[in-house]
């Protein structure tokens, strides 16, 4: 299990609760948000990174004028190799063009009490677009990475994705499927669906289906799993 967490694995904070946290009105032309959550278990891109035990995360995000954004997000792992904390640090510029919101930005994944020996942190650029469909967002992303967790070599990782609400309601659907590929390991697909509810304007839970087609060679921290967790944004 330690080789398979250094050779494939990394961290992208709470997908599984999805959306950016509302911003707090400000005078200037940067505006804060903060998020704090906990969900049964951090699963990134159908992989378990807290070895199917519970995780707690929070963050702080920076709307900059217009398009501009950057945060810092934090969150608990466990890859068995003293390795207790993720930390991710990015940014990047949202235009619109048209009826299509564009995301371009740049991640950096870093971890706390890293093991000597291959370096776990690593950089990821990032490519994404979105637009209405209806009553639904449909979006599809591509990441890339020179240099991958566990200095891998390069990676690359596509995702389509859509959500919707349910009516007039406080329930919400969505769902994405995806493709990594990576230079030293395994490459697999993965896919997850879900049900959002939104208690109020500020606190959301989500459960979530997660999964990958390579569970032989992954192993058990890629199996099928479902995931609750909840999130409280101010």
């Amino acid at each position: 299990m330690k080789a398979l967490k250094l050779s494939l694995l990394g961290a992208l904070g709470a997908l599984a609760l999805g959306g950016a946290a509302q911003a707090q009105e400000a005078e200037g032309p940067i505006s804060l948000s903060f998020n704090v959550g906990a969900a049964t278990e951090y699963v990134f891109r159908g992989i378990s990174q807290t070895d199917e035990d519970p995780q707690v995360f929070g963050g702080v995000d920076a709307t900059i004028g217009s398009i501009g954004y950057a945060g810092v997000w934090v969150s608990n792992v466990e890859f068995n190799n003293g390795t207790d904390l993720e930390f991710d640090i990015y940014g990047g510029i949202k235009p619109t063009v048209g009826a299509v919101t564009f995301d371009l930005g740049l991640i950096y994944y870093g971890y706390t009490d890293s093991p000597s020996g291959p370096d776990q942190a690593y950089w990821e650029g990032k490519l994404a677009a979105s637009t209405a469909a209806g009553p639904a967002t449909i979006g599809a992303a591509v990441y890339y990475s020179p240099e991958f967790f566990g200095e891998t070599g390069d990676a690359t990782y596509i995702e389509a994705n859509a959500a919707m609400p349910l009516g007039e309601s406080k329930f919400s659907v969505s769902g994405a499927v995806g493709r990594q590929w990576v230079e030293v390991g395994v490459d697999y697909t993965t896919w997850n669906a879900g049900v959002g509810f939104a208690l109020t304007d500020n606190v959301s839970f989500d459960l979530r289906y997660w999964d990958t087609d390579e569970e032989d060679a992954l192993g058990y921290l890629a199996e099928g799993r479902v995931v609750l967790g909840v999130k409280a944004a101010f």
